[in-house]
């Protein structure tokens, strides 16, 4: 399982990528504008924390395929690292996904409500493909089951392409979308804080602490 963190927040990141095995941050136009920051630096700076090892996904904005393209080359070149270009499904979007096939760049295919979505944008080249969950619920689906759909089809259809799931409101969600074998998630900073949060571990935690202070007072081992 993948642990991505989909922000472009810069205290958030800094703060994931000490604490938590992050495979990296993932973007969308929307994300990037809540953060009232100029585009290239903000996205250097991304980069500049994470390394170039870990996945960094940045969506194209263009509407036509050869201009998706040229807006991936550029983000690819400057960015440089583990670079994926995401871009949204629909036909424009397979073309350029195909055309960037060839060129070696990775593509995320976003935006995907259905498993046959998925599927046509595995059959393209995609390396990933990107369920939106929380969506699907709030409109009366199953997330998770399409996620675990789309995992088991790309399997038998021998695929390497992905799943990213991404969309997430709560822990629960993104676990058991792991339990269904998604290889990856990308969620909020408080989504996985609450991945390994619980009230019983809390508890456990403060009675190690009060039983050494009991014994021991203020000291730690490295005084003994």
């Amino acid at each position: 399982m993948i642990y991505i963190l989909d922000t472009a927040d810069l205290r958030a990141i800094r703060h994931c990528n000490e604490f938590y095995p992050l495979g990296g941050v993932t973007t969308n136009p929307s994300i990037i504008a809540k953060e009232k920051r100029d585009f290239w630096p903000l996205l250097t700076e991304i980069r500049s924390i994470i390394g170039p090892d870990k996945m960094l996904h940045v969506q194209t904005v263009a509407t036509k395929a050869e201009d998706m393209v040229a807006e991936a080359k550029l983000l690819a070149e400057r960015l440089g690292g583990e670079f994926y270009v995401k871009i949204p499904i629909g036909e424009e979007g397979l073309r350029a996904t195909m055309m960037l096939k060839k060129e070696g760049i990775g593509v995320t295919m976003t935006a995907i409500f259905t498993p046959a979505q998925a599927l046509m944008a595995a059959m393209a080249g995609a390396s990933f493909v990107a369920p939106y969950l929380n969506r699907l619920d709030n409109i009366l689906g199953d997330g998770c089951a399409v996620v675990a759909e789309i995992v088991s089809q790309l399997e038998k259809h021998k695929s390497d392409c992905k799943v990213l799931a991404a969309s997430f409101k709560t822990a629960e969600q993104a676990h058991k979308c792991a339990s269904y074998g998604c290889h990856s998630v990308t969620v909020t900073e408080g989504v996985l804080k609450a991945l390994i949060s619980h009230p019983m571990t809390d508890a456990a935690i403060a009675g190690f602490e009060r039983d050494w202070i009991g014994l021991y007072g203020d000291k730690t081992i490295s005084d003994f």
